[in-house]
């Protein structure tokens, strides 16, 4: 690992060459919010804002993303068979995400890239994007990463991280990707001794964070017990099951694999989905075993913060980014419901908080 130091007034002037071996994703304001997309020539990233309204996740794994195509058309020799859609795999990067966005990616991987299953898609796309992250020198009111397995300068999943010192910027190079993307943008004066100062903005840094969740009796809770805690119907009351919180969600996955056909030719389609819509668990034969939102509710919760515990024993599903709780229109908290949830008595059925 060595520290690169970066000029200010050369950061442009790296961007723009990097756009000669990559595609550029950053931060760019639309509207009142900051989100990701590809930049154009001579457009850079912002990285004054504190975070985007949606994750960087988008970029690795579509919002909706064609699969294969086919035609019906019975004159054509390759009518109904499915043909794999070219896809653009080739050299991304993201600038300026994140640390909490990057180690979302590393929880997702448990998912989509297994020892026995292995989702070629997302594979892919992981594999072809370097990520280039902007620690959080001024993390926001309801971030709280430090006790969510992240951090505001956290390294998982990171291929370089950049400090904002003032006139300057810091970079961390931490793996090989991210040696190779700091060469093509000529980005190469060392800073040896810059070790001390990256330290000491990070303990600064972790310290302004005030807000917290606690985990440390999850994994040893009873399933059973806890899924039929009675304080699920208060956390559900409110709930409009818009989706929204799974939708802004950096470690979300759920999709839904849909045909899309126009007069002969058509297309089958990955897209997100969301354990808070109703359809999502509905059988062909019209049962739903998640027919009410209590039962919605209670699935997200326990997947993020009891079956992912149990099943990879790698923390929560969750890196505290704090999106869930500033763009949901009802007001539920994740850190409300994991303090139920961890404090949570069975023999009394009550929170021992």
């Amino acid at each position: 690992m060595k520290i690169v130091k970066i000029d200010k007034k050369t950061w442009a002037a790296g961007i723009e060459k990097l756009t000669a071996s990559y595609r550029l994703f950053g931060p760019v304001k639309e509207g009142d919010f900051h989100n990701f997309k590809e930049l154009g020539s001579g457009e850079a990233p912002d990285l004054d804002c504190l975070n985007t309204r949606l994750s960087a996740k988008a970029i690795i794994y579509p919002q909706s993303e064609n699969m294969f195509e086919y035609s019906l058309d019975e004159s054509r020799e390759d009518h109904h068979i499915l043909k794999e859609v070219d896809t653009d795999y080739s050299p991304r990067a993201v600038i300026g995400i994140r640390p909490c966005d990057a180690k979302a990616f590393e929880l997702v991987g448990l998912n989509f890239d297994t020892s026995e299953y292995k989702d070629p898609y997302w594979i892919k796309a992981r594999e072809a994007t370097t990520l280039i992250g902007l620690a959080c020198s001024s993390p926001g009111s309801n971030c709280f990463c430090t006790t969510a397995g992240c951090g505001p300068f956290h390294e998982d999943g990171l291929d370089a991280l950049v400090v904002d010192t003032g006139d300057h910027f810091l970079a961390k190079i931490l793996t090989e990707k991210g040696e190779q993307l700091f060469a093509a943008a000529g980005w190469k004066q060392e800073a040896k001794a810059a070790g001390k100062q990256i330290e000491a903005l990070k303990q600064e840094a972790e310290a302004k964070i005030a807000s917290s969740v606690n985990t440390d009796n999850l994994s040893a809770l009873d399933t059973t017990q806890l899924y039929n805690a009675s304080f699920w119907e208060d956390v559900s009351f409110s709930c409009i099951n818009c989706g929204t919180c799974t939708f802004v969600c950096p470690t979300c996955w759920c999709f839904d694999i849909q045909d899309e056909t126009h007069g002969n030719s058509g297309v089958r389609m990955r897209n997100w989905d969301s354990c808070m819509y109703p359809l999502f668990t509905l059988h062909g034969t019209g049962h739903n075993p998640r027919g009410t939102k209590l039962h919605r509710v209670r699935q997200r919760f326990m997947h993020k913060l009891k079956y992912y515990v149990d099943k990879y024993d790698a923390g929560i599903q969750c890196v505290g980014c704090g999106r869930c709780v500033r763009s949901c229109p009802v007001n539920i908290d994740i850190r409300r419901v994991c303090e139920l949830m961890n404090s949570f008595d069975s023999e009394k059925d009550t929170c021992a908080a």
